[in-house]
């Protein structure tokens, strides 16, 4: 059995899909990361590197510390 491809999205639509998720973006300063936080205490960073999608690993990673499926990311 073969894993299905996760598709690629780019920072800000990462960024998005997690605000939608109840990620609160906290005030960050000149930094090309974006650090998101869950009520529930779940937390995530997103490289914000403009013109360039978050690597599939990566997203892995994100998607592993967050607790979501590539199924249920790719629905919201």
């Amino acid at each position: 059995m073969t894993a299905a491809r996760i598709p690629t999205y780019t920072a800000d639509e990462i960024i998005k899909k997690l605000q939608k998720l109840g990620f609160i973006q906290r005030p960050r300063t000149g930094s090309s990361h974006v650090r998101l936080f869950h009520p529930d205490g779940r937390r995530v960073t997103v490289p914000l590197h403009k013109g360039e999608d978050v690597g599939r690993g990566l997203l892995r990673k994100i998607l592993r510390d967050i607790n979501v499926s590539p199924d249920e990311f790719a629905d919201i």
